[in-house]
């Protein structure tokens, strides 16, 4: 990995969620190593990111990642090089999902292997290369939202695998467990949200919520009735919880955080709330604005509408 890619990658780790990648990634976006140092290091960094606490036990820990378990039939891993970034290990009667790959854990279909002796289904929530990494490589097959098939030939480059195109409320019957797909644009066109349909009143949100930094590289029009559909999801199907993907331990996203980020895209849409854009924005993400322990990052101002 040449130097200016991996000081992309390590950007991408700035704020609680990777960082959103996008074809006009510029020489001039890519931070030094000793700002990079000064960001990260900090107990907490400008974005208002938390130090990890887990209460999680671990089941195991490698050089890539450390795997810890929810319940009996769940367990997230994280990756260690942009910000906790993390996998999801769904397990039923008959089948497992993997929900996102990381940005480089070697061996990981292995590494799941030896958690689950279930067939695994991989699934990425979107198409950022902290979700759909090097290890997507160890898999025959991928399912992922057509939204960001435009990403693909970018971070999923030399994937000899089959793509397979998620469906708006499909359901992967894992064999007395349900996990049902919501399209959820926002972070990227293709961003999707996985929710439990059987007695765990929880989802998996990848970027599309959660961390404490949300990257908006649509509009705060998508935002806005993405989460007002969320919203109503969560309250009709009594849903508690997602978890991101970049867990800490202790953001899991609630339904009065999607609440709060409906209310800061209707303001920011009829101009009631004003954002902070600087002249040049990390990856064209320009503005922002922060309120409700929540950071948006937008594009000015194509976002704001």
């Amino acid at each position: 990995m040449n130097t200016g890619r991996r000081n992309v990658l390590k950007m991408m780790g700035m704020g609680a969620v990777g960082l959103a990648f996008s074809p006009f990634v510029k020489a001039s976006d890519v931070l030094d190593e000793a700002t990079m140092s000064k960001l990260t290091d900090s107990p907490q960094n400008p974005q208002g990111m938390p130090q990890p606490k887990y209460n999680e036990p671990v089941v195991y820990e490698g050089p890539d990642v450390i795997i810890r378990r929810i319940d009996e039939h769940t367990w997230e891993g994280n990756g260690h090089l942009m910000a906790n970034e993390t996998i999801y290990i769904i397990e039923g009667n008959d089948r497992t999902i993997l929900l996102d790959a990381g940005t480089k854990i070697d061996g990981l279909k292995k590494i799941v292997e030896g958690i689950t002796k279930k067939p695994i289904t991989l699934i990425a929530t979107h198409v950022h290369p902290d979700h759909t990494g090097s290890a997507i490589h160890d898999f025959d097959e991928i399912w992922i939202n057509a939204g960001d098939e435009v990403n693909v030939p970018q971070f999923m480059a030399g994937y000899k695998g089959k793509v397979n195109f998620l469906e708006d409320g499909q359901v992967f019957d894992l064999g007395g467990r349900r996990i049902e797909v919501i399209f959820t644009p926002g972070h990227t066109p293709g961003s999707a949200t996985f929710f439990e349909m059987d007695g765990r009143k929880w989802g998996y949100s990848g970027d599309a919520f959660g961390s404490g930094n949300l990257l908006l590289t649509t509009n705060f029009s998508t935002l806005l009735a993405t989460t007002t559909r969320i919203e109503s999801y969560m309250k009709r199907h009594n849903i508690e919880k997602m978890y991101p993907g970049h867990y800490m331990g202790s953001n899991p996203e609630t339904q009065q955080r999607i609440s709060d980020l409906k209310k800061m895209s209707e303001e920011m849409i009829n101009g009631t709330r004003q954002g902070n854009v600087s002249d040049q924005g990390m990856m064209g993400l320009n503005g922002r604005i922060r309120d409700f322990g929540v950071n948006i990052s937008y594009r000015y101002p194509d976002g704001v509408k």
